[in-house]
């Protein structure tokens, strides 16, 4: 299996497209009511259209979406990173956790040693956050993406965020990445077997087992690869450990921002390299 990065003229374009609206100014936001929201989705769909993506694709993504009041309520909340880090740990990094990984780790011997030889990353860190994120690939998340980042594009708390995400989202079908079918994840729009948002999905998404495709709704390879190539650009260093005061620990947090969710990063796995090397 090769490692290739998935780079198309096309694609290219389509991502400058996707990442222009950091920069340019934003669709107006709305108000915490949503009584606004679909004379917004009307505006945004041509604003879209307007920084290239295709009508057909702005259409389909925009059709039926509708205001999420639940999803604006736990976005306020995000109850899960107000854990301790024993909860925490407990609930996202249980031992069932740790012996899964090492399980993935012998069993794909091979690609690990790959993916860590040409982007520095350790299996133990990669397993551990692939085993987080969606259980190895078992639960990524079945809600509309369109749906979610749309609510959150049109509230005000990160409208500039979310807009660039719901036009990242927007490429990805466009330049074939994935088909609006697969458009399906978690709460904020994340994809795939990593939970990549759209726009990391665009930049850091590579093709692990040489398909030709960088598809982490399906492969574990491309999964596995896509993960060591973000955290590479995002300043992983190899050899550098991973341990709170590392020279990757604060790497971690460009995985995620919540530091209870670093320090369990960390955690998991060093007991999942403890019992990797005591198996060698």
């Amino acid at each position: 299996m090769r490692i290739t990065t998935k780079l198309l003229s096309a694609g290219l374009i389509s991502l400058g497209a996707a990442l222009s609206v950091g920069t340019a100014s934003a669709a107006q936001c709305g108000g915490n009511d949503g009584a606004g929201f679909d004379a917004w989705v009307q505006n945004f769909q041509a604003e879209a259209v307007s920084r290239g993506i295709s009508q057909r694709t702005a259409s389909a993504a925009l059709a039926g979406v509708s205001y999420d009041r639940r999803l604006i309520a736990y976005d306020r909340t995000q109850r899960p990173f107000k854990l301790t880090l024993e909860q925490f740990i407990a609930k996202r990094a249980p031992a069932s956790l740790i012996s899964q990984a090492r399980s993935r780790i012998q069993k794909n011997k091979a690609l690990f040693d790959r993916v860590e030889a040409r982007y520095g990353v350790p299996a133990p860190i990669i397993a551990t956050i692939w085993g987080m994120e969606t259980a190895f690939g078992a639960i990524q998340g079945t809600k509309n993406v369109f749906n979610g980042l749309a609510t959150l594009a049109y509230d005000c708390r990160r409208t500039d965020m979310f807009q660039g995400e719901l036009i990242a989202a927007m490429t990805l079908v466009d330049r074939g990445d994935l088909t609006m079918a697969e458009m399906r994840g978690a709460e904020h729009g994340e994809i795939g077997q990593a939970q990549f948002l759209p726009s990391s999905y665009l930049k850091y998404a590579v093709d692990g087992d040489g398909d030709g495709r960088a598809d982490m709704v399906r492969s574990s390879a491309d999964t596995i690869a896509s993960i060591g190539n973000y955290l590479k650009q995002k300043g992983w260093r190899a050899g550098g450990g991973w341990e709170e005061g590392s020279a990757n620990f604060a790497v971690l947090s460009e995985w995620n921002k919540a530091s209870v969710y670093q320090k369990a990063i960390a955690y998991a796995a060093t007991r999942i390299d403890e019992g990797s090397t005591a198996a060698r």
